[in-house]
């Protein structure tokens, strides 16, 4: 694991989802800028694996498990991690799942799911660590939402509301716990090379060279991409910044 700025000199950071894919690059970079980074998902043997990793480089993690759609699970988790690496001073929200398809063909069961994972989920992950940071009179904040939920995507039609949801109730909390001194903002990505991309993709590959073709750098967003612009707002760097919405999509959006 290549070092870094120690920007997060012992704070405590829950990044959810994060056993592989976006959230494991960014559990791998809080943690060489000196986090103490939990590793919670739902897959507890590959997040045990990850923060193993982590370890292994000489920083500190641990493995929760976590399942988002559960209020309880979240503020199990959240217990958990007090007790193994102390206060949480970081929340990131990245856990998701989406399925391609057009809305009108999609069944409520799929949208149950994926309002459940990507909005849901991030209202429980919330509500688990604000009340502690409002008691503590510190933290950061950082959703993972998508492009998506700013400018629409083909097939998407329930996830990208759910992204869009995001950005407005991360703005809103943001208002809120301001006084508290807890920002809160939200993190971008354009079509990023995951495994959930990948699987979308296999069915419709010709979607995917047309992905590519949209965006200005020519190319798919890769997982380490994103984890940079969470470690600022995670940071003391971003002291002033909340309620901010930054695209991390190789120039795909561009917001006026």
């Amino acid at each position: 694991m290549a070092s870094g700025i120690a920007r997060l000199n012992g704070e405590v950071a829950i990044v959810t989802g994060a056993a592989q894919g976006i959230g494991r690059a960014i559990a791998m970079r809080l943690a060489t800028e000196g986090a103490k980074v939990a590793i919670a998902d739902i897959n507890e043997d590959i997040a045990r694996r990850t923060a193993a990793e982590i370890n292994d480089a000489g920083n500190d993690a641990c493995a929760v498990k976590l399942d988002v759609t559960s209020l309880d699970s979240a503020i199990t988790a959240v217990e958990r991690v007090e007790r193994d690496l102390g206060p949480v001073d970081i929340l990131v929200n990245n856990a998701g799942w989406d399925k391609l398809e057009p809305f009108v063909e999609s069944t409520p069961e799929t949208w149950d799911r994926v309002i459940a994972i990507n909005f849901r989920g991030v209202i429980h992950c919330c509500k688990a660590v604000i009340p502690k940071m409002q008691a503590r009179g510190h933290g950061k904040i950082v959703s993972i939402a998508s492009d998506a939920g700013r400018v629409g995507s083909m097939g998407e039609a329930v996830y990208s509301g759910c992204k869009g949801a995001i950005i407005a109730f991360s703005k809103t909390l943001a208002r809120e716990l301001a006084r508290n001194n807890i920002n809160v903002n939200v993190v971008c990505p354009g079509p990023t090379e995951t495994a959930l991309l990948r699987g979308v993709m296999e069915q419709q590959p010709k979607v995917l060279e047309a992905m590519k073709r949209g965006i200005p750098m020519r190319r798919l967003g890769k997982p380490g991409d994103l984890a940079g612009a969470v470690a600022f707002f995670a940071s003391s760097d971003a002291d002033y910044a909340t309620g901010q919405v930054v695209s991390i999509s190789g120039g795909l959006t561009m917001a006026g």
